[in-house]
Parts: C-alpha cells; sequence; structure tokens
C-alpha cells in the first residue's frame, strides 16, 4: 500500500501515513481503519495527524528479545478495541521477505545496493505495481483485482506502455 525509504523516524513514518491515508478511503466512527504495527512509537505519534482516535483501530505487536532471540511477543491496544487475536504483523513480515529476496538492492550483504535513495524508491515502487497488478494472486486475480483498482491482471506490456492523461 505504501512505503517510506530512509530511518525509523517520526518523519519517514509521516511520509509513508501520508501515502496510506492519500490512497484509502477516510476512515470514520462507521467504518474504521484496521492498523497493526510493530513497537515502533513513531506511529502513536504520527498518526493523530491523519485521522481521530475513533476512527482507527491499531495494535501494536512488540517483540520481547533476549541475546538477539525472541522470547515473547506482547500485544497492546493503542487506538480504538481492536480484537488482541488479530493483532499480528506477518503480513508485513512475509511481504519485507519477498522484498529481500526478489529485489537485489535490498538483499543483505549484496554488491547490489542503491547509491541513490531515489533509484531504492523507483524500484521499489515498480515492484508494488507488479505485486498488485501484475502477479497473480489466487486463481487468476491480484490484489488489484480483490480491491476493485483493477478488471484484469495487467501485462509488462500495459504497464510499461499504458498512455496516461495529465489534467492541469
Amino acid at each position: 500500500m505504501a512505503f517510506s525509504v530512509g530511518k525509523q523516524t517520526q518523519e519517514s513514518c509521516g511520509r509513508m501515513m501520508k501515502k496510506v491515508f492519500g490512497r484509502t478511503e477516510q476512515p470514520s466512527p462507521q467504518t474504521k481503519m484496521e492498523m497493526f504495527t510493530d513497537g515502533n512509537d513513531d506511529y502513536t505519534y504520527v498518526l493523530p495527524d491523519y485521522c481521530a482516535d475513533a476512527c482507527i483501530e491499531y495494535g501494536q505487536l512488540v517483540k520481547i528479545r533476549e541475546n538477539g532471540r525472541v522470547v515473547r511477543k506482547e500485544k497492546r491496544i493503542i487506538y480504538g478495541n481492536p480484537d488482541l487475536g488479530d493483532i499480528e504483523t506477518t503480513d508485513v513480515e512475509n511481504y519485507n521477505g519477498i522484498l529481500r529476496e526478489r529485489i537485489g538492492r535490498l538483499v543483505r550483504k549484496t554488491k547490489c545496493f542503491s547509491k541513490r535513495k531515489r533509484m531504492l524508491e523507483c524500484s521499489l515502487q515498480v515492484f508494488q505495481f507488479y505485486w498488485n497488478f501484475i502477479n497473480e494472486f489466487k486463481r487468476r486475480t491480484s490484489p488489484a483485482m480483490l480491491e476493485g483498482l483493477a478488471d484484469h491482471l495487467w501485462t509488462w506490456h500495459e504497464f510499461f506502455y499504458f498512455q496516461l492523461t495529465i489534467l492541469n
């Protein structure tokens, strides 16, 4: 849905949240947004800038480590009343693993690093489009089709030759 390249700070978190809330339907007390993150407190400071507490069900999954190993997980409710059983970050962790597998710039200990932040952002944007519009997810559908953003699986040809109309 969205990403921000850089160190984990309130500023980078704010850039990502701006994208998230720009790409989703605005939540309301009747149609709350559910969001779960790791224990990074930057989200708790940034989220109120984008929506009211009453419009979000937000929980954190904090991993407690000893000697570099996870010994337990703590689930915390930050805003709203999310179901504790739903608070999980496995989807994001899985996606991050897929990014590390498929994008050479993100592989650990590689020679294929990005010299410019902008080039890493562009690589991630292309992969994000591929993952959401081109990649077959389940039974000839893509995540974009499941969300009603596309009516068919896109091809790389369509991606490269799609004609944009720019309105001033």
